[in-house]
């Protein structure tokens, strides 16, 4: 018990220094010393862990990229779009407005492209076929967000297992040599260590690009409330119903 006690004392100190020299080293070195010094640090962990977290890095920021792409080009101008709508409607013409938003890309305009191709139904039918299609466009715009979550989540989960594998390789070498002295656990515990950050490291970085992709979802979704709602208006003012 004694000796497991010491063995934590010296994780904790030696985490310390680690850190210190880590900080250390970034604020004296330039910028390619720097990427020199994380390159240096991810060969010096357990490659099979580091090379795992690194792919869910690699995939990770993948799908962020792919989203950020695709909602910026949903992303409409929706009052310029509800205010050209109502101009073929106000002449009458229910085929043009279907024609400015069946033209016009993103999920706002399908709403109510949908909603404009139900209109001879009554107002009752369209604004079910802009809740029913607004649930599908939902679905697309969250679409990766799940493998976006579960590299998050993964990323650190492998950190800690390289943790506790470099302590288990710790506690194998006391173990073998019956002494518990830095130089024989400093080995363990630094892959411990590394592990641990490169993992977290990733989850921060997937997590700022996770919440700025569900911010821009929901400025997507307001948008299209707020147009579906817009629409509904606009066809009642032009009497498309009577």
């Amino acid at each position: 018990m004694r000796k497991l006690l010491v063995l934590f004392v010296l994780f904790g100190v030696l985490s310390t220094v680690g850190a210190l020299d880590l900080l250390a080293q970034a604020e004296t070195a330039e910028a390619g010393s720097i990427f020199q010094v994380l390159k240096e640090k991810f060969i010096e962990g357990d490659w099979r862990f580091m090379s795992i977290v690194l792919v869910c890095l690699i995939l990770g920021l993948a799908f962020c990229i792919e989203r950020i792409i695709t909602l910026n080009i949903a992303t409409t101008n929706t009052d310029k779009l509800i205010n050209r709508i109502d101009e073929r409607l106000a002449d009458g013409d229910l085929e043009g407005a279907k024609e400015v938003a069946k033209s016009t890309p993103g999920p706002t305009a399908s709403i109510l492209y949908e909603g404009l191709r139900n209109a001879p139904n009554g107002p009752e039918a369209v604004e079910k076929a802009i809740v029913s299609y607004g649930s599908v466009q939902m679905g697309l715009l969250e679409k990766g967000l799940v493998w976006i979550s579960l590299f998050i989540a993964i990323a650190p989960m492998l950190g800690f297992m390289g943790t506790v594998i470099g302590m288990i390789g710790a506690f194998d070498k006391i173990e073998a040599v019956g002494d518990i002295s830095p130089s024989i656990v400093a080995g363990g515990i630094k892959v411990a260590l590394l592990t641990t950050v490169f993992g977290l490291v990733v989850a921060i970085i997937l997590q700022v690009f996770y919440n700025y992709i569900v911010s821009k979802i929901d400025g997507i979704v307001n948008k299209m409330e707020d147009a579906s709602i817009g629409l509904v208006d606009v066809m009642a003012r032009n009497g498309v119903w009577k």
